[in-house]
């Protein structure tokens, strides 16, 4: 017997559900929400960058499961807000 699985498929728009995942990872990280700005269409590669503004731009990842995506999202922003000024 042969089982098909699933594959995950491609994010085409960033939904509540997904800005949700991330502000936990926010909220963990002591970074308001207030500072990130996350654009609702999604690009491969996902990224983070500083704003000429001071805020955080996340770019959600669109080929790479969410779930698999996020501790490299969270070590991405790590790495950016250690970097010296």
């Amino acid at each position: 017997m042969h089982v098909c699985y699933p594959t995950a498929m491609a994010l085409k728009t960033v939904t509540l559900a997904e800005i949700e995942r991330i502000f936990a990872i926010l909220d963990r990280r002591g970074i308001s929400r207030e500072a990130v700005v996350i654009p609702l269409r999604p690009v491969h590669p996902g990224a983070v960058r500083s704003l000429p503004n001071g805020k955080l731009e996340i770019q959600v990842e669109s080929e790479t499961p969410l779930d698999d995506w996020l501790p490299t999202l969270e070590q991405m922003i790590v790495e950016l807000l250690e970097r010296p000024a």
